[in-house]
């Protein structure tokens, strides 16, 4: 790594399995892969200048404000922009999109009466929930009759998932991934690839530690300070095309897991110290503009 080049972490949480499903993504040259949490925090100590990016490919908001906990405890002691939070990958508007490009390859061939059930492991109430409301969307947005939901080790799983849809009256069912998780393959049902393949999913990458680092050089922003539970930084307009560009995203309050309780005690010692890290007049919105035609 050149002298003036930054450590770039992933950061995952549910959508990757706490990052476990990264590395095969990303490749073995790829950027070092860290869970949210204690794992997180013992890659920061090191004197090296890192930018961290939140692998969430929407349906974890709350990642990106569980890390600038971590990144904020380590800022204490280190210099001015050592520590960079980079936007999240993608937000739901995205993994729609996303997932409209996989089941429009997936649908080319097969019976045309096919359903696709998109599959992501479970990960709460909400998170649950907005796979839903993605499921909705995907179905508006494209020419599928069905558009039905399965939660590995949830409820309803993928060979309940199955059954539903061939009861609707699918000819053949479409196994489409929502997550960084593969979906293991089963008998009688297609099963599409990763929603971004190696090449688009590390250009993603690419886009959003230079986003970060710029922010940074132009405004002193190190994304640390103003990143909230519940919010993301993608944005956009309200409108009915908001799965192309929007902000459409969970917002739920009050879920916790245990990659919040590990960071307990340091709500209980942390203090501001971002006057001097950034231009409080500048948010943190992370510009995703094309993200969603990044599709592999």
């Amino acid at each position: 790594m050149r002298p003036d080049r930054r450590r770039v972490l992933l950061i995952g949480g549910h959508e990757s399995r706490d990052g476990r499903c990264l590395p095969g993504l990303v490749g073995p040259d790829g950027p070092e892969v860290r869970a949210v949490g204690r794992d997180l925090h013992a890659a920061l100590t090191g004197r090296d200048r890192i930018v961290a990016v939140p692998m969430t490919l929407g349906r974890d908001p709350e990642l990106p404000a569980v890390a600038a906990q971590t990144l904020r405890w380590a800022a204490r002691e280190r210099a001015p922009g050592d520590l960079l939070l980079a936007g999240p990958l993608g937000t739901t508007g995205h993994l729609v999109g996303w997932i409209r490009g996989a089941v429009t390859r997936a649908l080319r061939d097969g019976p045309p009466r096919q359903a696709v059930l998109l599959v992501a492991p479970a990960a709460g109430p909400e998170p649950d929930a907005e796979l839903f409301r993605v499921a909705r969307l995907v179905r508006q947005y494209t020419s599928v009759r069905w558009v039905e939901v399965a939660l590995t080790d949830g409820d309803p799983d993928v060979d309940e998932g199955v059954e539903r849809c061939l009861r609707l009256g699918a000819d053949g069912v479409v196994l489409v991934p929502a997550s960084f998780v593969p979906v293991a393959p089963r008998p009688g049902v297609r099963t599409a690839g990763p929603l971004l393949g190696p090449a688009p999913l590390a250009t993603l990458i690419r886009e959003r530690v230079t986003e970060a680092e710029q922010r940074w050089d132009r405004y002193g922003d190190d994304g640390l300070a103003t990143v909230h539970h519940g919010h993301g930084h993608g944005h956009g307009n309200r409108d009915g095309h908001e799965h192309e560009h929007g902000d459409v995203h969970g917002r739920g309050h009050g879920h916790r897991d245990e990659r919040e309780r590990d960071h307990d005690h340091e709500h209980e010692h942390e203090h501001e110290h971002t006057d001097r890290h950034r231009n409080p007049s500048v948010p943190v919105a992370a510009n995703l503009k094309g993200a969603a035609s990044h599709v592999g």
